[in-house]
């Protein structure tokens, strides 16, 4: 750490392990997977007294209204928690956003409940490295930062349904993002402690197919079957992947009894453009499926959804941002990398408002998603002292 000035030392010196890990398994005990508003309001509450040993107010917002198409190929709205939001000197002339999220995969309901040891360092437990011990670290990163006099103002946005796309919280997201001149935002980092650069944007569509039902055995010709024309709906949309652009069709609902041509299916496909350019072909070849198809077999469609996470090019500003964040570490003697990635998150969003970010700034760990998921804990206070140090920089940049 001889690249540090005595300043930054003793602004990273008080960042020790123990009260982070801590932090980590209290909140890794409460479930809060993102359809369990009861665990998600226990998450928000402790997340919020946690929080409000920094400056600034702290607040829960309502979260926008979204809706989701239903077995019957009807739009429902869904119900989400609320999201947490600190604002850190609003009057300072520069400021950034910090992002995570409360909510895990892990339903309510779900066999992986509890954390256990597979060694010193290696944590095993639901949301520990997703991003439960992200939202840990960053907080002991901003409590380091807040001892040195800072003027750089920031906000902090955890919230309540990313693992399901943070459709209602986009606008909060936008809302918060404006202006920034940096984002750091705490998913855990890749294997090896590898950042990530680009990201694909992802869309989430429902084609609901609305045929005409007739008796499979006296007149199945006056029929209008739903279930074959969503399946050729799949097979055409699947063939419109290309390099660059994934589709993948993932569920077919609907359908009748044996003896009923059925006239209703529901077509679930997600797509992953690379770019911008490959978004936009996306929804052309989309609409000209839904046209073929809808003339091929007589039926009706009708498309809901959309790309919620555009794409998220690397730009000079990112590039820049990563250099400071890259330096930072290696005057930690923290070794860092970056690679593109075909996951999607907040990330996206922000930087779809022009701010660069840096969107793996979290825990070192592993298996997320997973019954087998697992922390590094030496990950914990290694990423606490990041986070003040970048924080610290990003202030001296320009000062």
């Amino acid at each position: 750490m001889s690249a540090l000035t005595s300043e930054e030392r003793d602004l990273i010196e008080p960042i020790e392990r123990p009260p982070i890990l801590q932090r980590t398994l209290d909140w890794a005990a409460v479930n809060s997977g993102t359809a369990n508003l009861e665990g998600l309001a226990d998450m928000a509450a402790r997340l919020a007294d946690a929080f409000s040993v920094l400056p600034g107010e702290v607040r829960l917002v309502e979260p926008a209204r979204v809706e989701k198409v239903d077995a019957e190929g009807k739009p429902r709205a869904v119900s989400h928690g609320r999201h947490l939001v600190l604002s850190v000197r609003p009057e300072a002339g520069r400021r950034v956003i910090l992002t995570g999220h409360m909510d895990t995969v892990y339903a309510r309901d779900h066999p992986f409940q509890t954390c256990d040891w597979i060694d010193d360092n290696t944590l095993h437990g639901p949301g520990t490295a997703d991003m439960k011990g992200g939202l840990s670290l960053m907080l002991a990163g901003l409590a380091a930062y807040e001892s040195g006099n800072p003027t750089l103002g920031y906000d902090v946005m955890i919230n309540s349904d990313e693992e399901t796309g943070s459709l209602s919280s986009a606008p909060l997201i936008a809302e918060l993002a404006h202006g920034k001149l940096a984002a750091l935002t705490y998913e855990p980092a890749l294997p090896g402690g590898i950042m990530a650069r680009s990201r694909p944007g992802s869309g989430n569509y429902a084609a609901v197919v609305t045929g005409k039902s007739a008796h499979a055995g006296r007149n199945p010709e006056e029929g209008r079957n739903a279930v074959v024309a969503a399946s050729d709906l799949a097979m055409r949309l699947a063939a419109g992947r290309r390099d660059g652009l994934s589709v993948n069709p993932a569920r077919i609902e609907g359908g009748a009894p044996n003896n009923t041509v059925p006239d209703l299916a529901i077509l679930h496909f997600n797509i992953r453009p690379r770019a911008p350019d490959l978004a936009e072909l996306a929804a052309r070849m989309i609409d000209s499926a839904i046209a073929e198809i809808s003339t091929r077999h007589d039926v009706q469609i009708h498309l809901h959804g959309g790309v919620s996470r555009p794409p998220k090019p690397v730009d000079a500003k990112t590039e820049a941002l990563f250099g400071l964040v890259s330096k930072a570490a290696a005057d930690l003697g923290q070794h860092m990398t970056w690679q593109d990635t075909g996951g999607v998150c907040d990330g996206n969003n922000i930087a779809a408002c022009g701010v660069p970010v840096i969107d793996t700034m979290g825990a070192c760990g592993g298996a997320i998603h997973s019954p087998d998921e697992f922390l590094l804990v030496d990950s914990l206070e290694a990423r606490a002292r990041l986070t003040a140090l970048v924080m610290h920089r990003l202030e001296r940049e320009r000062s």
